[in-house]
C-alpha cells in the first residue's frame, strides 16, 4: 500500500522520507509503526490512511516492540473508533480476536493456506505457538484432528471461540500451555507439526522429531539472514529430518528475514 504517496504535500519532504510504508491491517484496524519524528504529523498520516482504505475503521501506532506472554505491543491511538475488537477475514475463515491483548500477523495468510492445502482429511496435527487459530483452524476444515497448544490464556479463549465459529471446535483441541512442554504433556506421536515460531524460538525444533511419526511432516518457520540458512540445513539434516522446501516469507529487519521450512521425519 502507498502510503508515502498519500501524503505527498501534506508531510514535508524531508520527514517523508522517515515513513515507513509498511503497515498492518487486522480487520477493519490499520497499525502502523510510525518514527518519532513524525509524532508532528500523526494526525495526518492516520486521515490519509482512513480517506484511501474505506475497510479501515480504527488507525493505531505500535510504541512499544512485542512484550511478554501475550507478544503484544503497547498501541495509541491515532484515529477511529478506538475499539482495538476486530473480525479478520483470511481465505473464508473468520478470526475473531482484541488486537491490543493478543498476537495476530496479518500478512502470514499466503503461507497458513499453502501449508492446510497440504493436509489430508484424517491426519492428527500439532500446531504450536498457535495464537487465535489461524494455523489450526484450516487444517481442522481440511478433516484433520489438531491439537493446538498456545501460552496465552486469552489467545486460547479466542481460538476456541474461532473453532466454533469456523465450525471446526469438535475437530481442535485447545491446550493452555507452554510450546516447550509438549513432550511431556502429550503422550503421543502426530503426522504434521505445524510451528510458526515466535523470534528466539528455535530451540523448539530439537524436541519435534520425537513428536512425529517416520515420514511425518515439519512446517517451521524461522528468522535468519540468508547466509545462515545452508548452516540451519544441515542442523535439520542432523536431526534426522529432509528438508523438502525452503522459503523467504517476509523480511522483519534490515537483512533478516522469516523463512519457511517444510521438512520430513526420515
Amino acid at each position: 500500500m502507498r502510503l508515502k504517496e498519500w501524503l505527498v504535500g501534506v508531510v514535508p519532504e524531508e520527514r517523508l522520507a522517515r515513513l515507513s510504508s509498511r503497515f498492518h491491517v487486522i480487520g477493519d484496524i490499520a497499525i502502523l509503526y510510525l518514527d518519532p519524528e513524525l509524532d508532528g504529523y500523526k494526525d495526518e498520516i492516520a486521515s490519509a490512511l482512513l480517506d484511501q482504505c474505506r475497510n479501515v475503521r480504527t488507525v493505531f501506532n505500535k510504541i512499544t516492540p512485542l512484550e511478554g506472554e501475550r507478544r503484544t505491543s503497547r498501541l495509541e491511538l491515532l484515529a477511529g473508533e478506538g475499539n482495538s475488537f476486530t473480525v479478520h477475514r483470511e481465505f473464508g475463515f473468520r478470526y475473531h480476536m482484541d488486537v491490543a491483548r493478543v498476537f495476530f500477523n496479518s500478512r502470514l495468510g499466503y503461507e497458513r493456506m499453502r501449508v492446510a492445502v497440504q493436509v489430508k482429511a484424517g491426519e492428527e496435527a500439532l500446531v504450536l505457538f498457535a495464537g487465535v487459530g489461524p494455523f489450526a483452524i484450516p487444517p481442522a476444515a481440511r478433516g484433520a484432528r489438531v491439537v493446538a497448544l498456545e501460552k496465552s490464556l486469552e489467545a486460547c479463549g479466542w481460538l476456541a471461540e474461532n473453532a466454533r465459529e469456523n465450525g471446526v471446535a469438535e475437530r481442535i483441541a485447545v491446550i493452555n500451555a507452554d510450546a516447550f512442554s509438549m513432550a511431556a504433556l502429550l503422550k503421543r506421536r502426530f503426522d504434521r507439526a505445524i510451528v510458526p515460531a515466535p523470534y528466539g524460538m528455535d530451540r523448539i525444533v530439537d524436541a519435534l522429531p520425537e513428536m512425529l511419526r517416520r515420514g511425518g511432516i515439519i512446517h517451521f518457520y524461522t528468522f535468519k539472514k540468508a547466509p545462515q540458512i545452508e548452516g540451519l540445513k544441515k542442523r535439520y539434516e542432523d536431526l534426522g529430518l529432509e528438508v523438502l522446501l525452503c522459503r523467504r516469507c517476509g523480511n522483519v529487519a534490515p537483512l533478516v528475514s522469516r523463512w519457511a521450512f517444510d521438512m520430513e521425519k526420515i
